[in-house]
C-alpha cells in the first residue's frame, strides 16, 4: 500500500517548514502508529521512507533522529559545475566522530552538570580545564604549565588577543612573507601594520627579524599556510636567541602542529618570549570551537587576559565544558591518532595524482603548495577550477605586502570525503595539463 508514502509526505512537510527540527527524536515507532491509528509495520515503512529520503537517520538503541541537513550529491567535476568541492577550507570531520563525541555531550545533559556548563565562563575556565588541556597542547617533550593556559572562544580570538597584548596600535608586526590570511584582517582591525619576512627552506630567516625593527613577530614553525614547512630545531634555537637578544616576544600558531611529534615548539627554546595559540577546530571540527593561549610568566600574561576579557573572546561555558570533558577523556587524542592517519593517505593521494608538478608539502599535512606551470596565471587556473566546481587558494590571498604573489594555489585536501577529493585532484591536474577543452 501507498498510504506510509502520504504519511511521509507530511512529515517531510513538517521538517521542511521547521515544525521538526535537526535533531529532533521521532517518537517510537509503536508511539507512532498508536497516534496514527496505524499498524506498527506502516510506521517501521514510514520512518524507513524518511531515511531512504535522507531527512531522517536510525541510531541503535537511541531511535529515529531528524537529520541536521540533506545530504550532498556527489560534486560535478565537470562544466556545467552546479556543485563545489571545497579545497578552500580546511576543516577534517571523520566519519566516525559523531558517535565519539556524543557521549560527551550526553554527560552535560544532566540538571547537575548542564548548570554550570551554562553559567558565564572565565578564560581561566571551569576546574580541571587547564590540567585537560595541558597534555593536549604539549608535544616532544614540551608541556605547557596549567596555569599559563587561558581560553578563547577560537583560535582567531586567541591571535587576535596575543596581537592586541603585543603590539601597541600604531607599531609593526612582523610576519612570514606569506601567512595565513586572517592574521591581515586582524591587524588591519587592530590598527597594527605587518612587515613581511623572508623565509627559506627551514622557515623564517632569523636575521630578517633583527633588521625588521618589529614589536613582535606572528610565526608557524610547524606546517606552516600555506607552505606546509616546518622549522627544523636549529631554526628555532636561532630564532629564539634573536627575541632574546631584541628584547620581543613571538606569537607561535600551533594550529596544525597536532599532525606532527617532533620537532619541540619554538616555546620550548624561548620560554619566556613565546606566546603560543592554538585550537580545538582542527582537531575536532569547525563547529566546536575553543581557542587556548599558553602565556609566558610576567606582565604579558597579565596583558594577554586584559585584552581576552576586554575583547569579549573568553571561550562559552558550554563549548568549553564539553571540550574539557573530550580532552579529559581521551576523545581528543583519539581524533588526533585518527585525523594523523587521514592527513597522512590524503597526502600521499595528492603526491600521487600531481606527480610530475611542483608541489611542496610536508607528508604530514593536510595541505599542499602547487607552484603552478606555464603559461599558467594563479587567477586564471582558480577560475579554470571553479569552472569544474572545484575552489581553490591563490598565492595573492596569503601574501603581505606590495610584492607580487608567487604563481601558486594551496589545496585545503581535509574536507571532501577521500573519493571526491581523489577525482577532485585528477581534475586539476587534467586542468594544468590543458586536457579539458575550453580551458584558458
Amino acid at each position: 500500500m501507498d498510504d506510509y508514502r502520504l504519511i511521509a509526505d507530511q512529515l517531510a512537510d513538517d521538517i521542511a517548514a521547521g515544525r521538526l527540527r535537526p535533531g529532533d527524536r521521532l517518537p517510537p515507532q509503536r508511539a507512532f502508529a498508536r497516534s496514527r491509528g496505524i499498524a506498527s509495520s506502516t510506521a517501521a515503512r514510514v520512518y524507513g521512507e524518511l531515511v531512504r529520503r535522507g531527512l531522517a537517520t536510525g541510531e541503535v538503541g537511541r531511535g529515529t533522529f531528524v537529520r541536521a541537513s540533506a545530504p550532498v550529491s556527489h560534486p560535478a567535476l565537470a562544466e556545467p559545475a552546479g556543485a563545489r568541492v571545497d579545497l578552500e577550507l580546511n576543516f577534517s570531520v571523520l566519519p566516525e566522530q559523531p558517535a565519539l563525541l556524543a557521549p560527551g555531550l550526553e554527560r552535560l545533559l544532566r540538571p547537575a552538570a548542564l548548570g554550570p556548563a551554562l553559567a558565564p565562563a572565565t578564560i581561566t575556565g571551569p576546574a580541571g580545564a587547564r590540567e585537560a588541556a595541558a597534555p593536549v597542547l604539549g608535544r616532544a617533550g614540551w608541556t605547557p604549565q596549567p596555569e599559563r593556559i587561558l581560553f578563547a572562544g577560537n583560535g582567531r580570538q586567541a591571535i587576535a588577543a596575543a596581537v592586541a597584548a603585543l603590539v601597541p596600535v600604531g607599531e609593526r608586526l612582523g610576519v612570514e612573507a606569506l601567512t595565513y590570511p586572517v592574521v591581515k584582517g586582524i591587524a588591519a582591525r587592530l590598527g597594527v601594520s605587518l612587515v613581511p619576512l623572508p623565509t627559506d627552506a627551514d622557515g623564517l630567516v632569523p636575521e630578517a627579524v633583527r633588521e625588521a625593527r618589529v614589536r613582535a613577530v606572528y610565526v608557524q614553525p610547524t606546517l606552516h599556510n600555506p607552505l606546509g614547512v616546518t622549522m627544523p630545531p636549529a631554526r628555532r634555537a636561532a630564532l629564539a636567541a634573536v627575541l632574546d637578544q631584541l628584547d620581543i616576544y613571538a606569537i607561535e600558531d600551533a594550529v596544525y602542529a597536532f599532525l606532527r611529534d617532533e620537532p619541540a615548539p619554538l616555546a620550548a627554546f624561548a620560554p619566556g618570549r613565546t606566546v603560543v595559540v592554538d585550537s580545538l577546530s582542527k582537531r575536532l571540527s569547525p563547529g566546536l570551537t575553543l581557542g587556548f593561549v599558553v602565556t609566558p610568566p610576567g606582565a604579558v600574561a597579565d596583558r594577554v587576559a586584559a585584552a581576552l576579557r576586554s575583547g569579549g573572546w573568553a571561550a562559552g561555558g558550554f563549548a568549553l565544558a564539553a571540550a574539557t570533558g573530550w580532552m579529559a577523556d581521551g576523545t581528543v587524542a583519539g581524533l588526533v591518532r585518527a585525523k594523523r592517519r587521514d592527513a597522512a593517505e590524503r597526502q600521499a593521494m595528492a603526491g600521487k595524482i600531481l606527480r610530475g608538478y611542483a608541489l611542496r608539502a610536508d607528508p604530514h599535512a593536510y595541505h599542499c603548495w602547487w607552484e603552478l606551470p606555464e603559461p599558467w596565471r594563479a587567477e586564471t587556473f582558480v577560475a579554470a577550477a571553479a569552472r569544474h566546481g572545484i575552489a581553490v587558494t591563490p598565492a595573492a590571498a596569503f601574501a603581505v605586502g606590495p610584492a607580487h604573489a608567487p604563481n601558486a594555489v594551496r589545496l585545503a585536501l581535509a574536507a571532501p570525503p577521500v573519493d571526491t577529493l581523489s577525482a577532485a585532484l585528477a581534475a586539476l591536474a587534467a586542468v594544468a595539463s590543458g586536457d579539458y577543452a575550453g580551458v584558458e
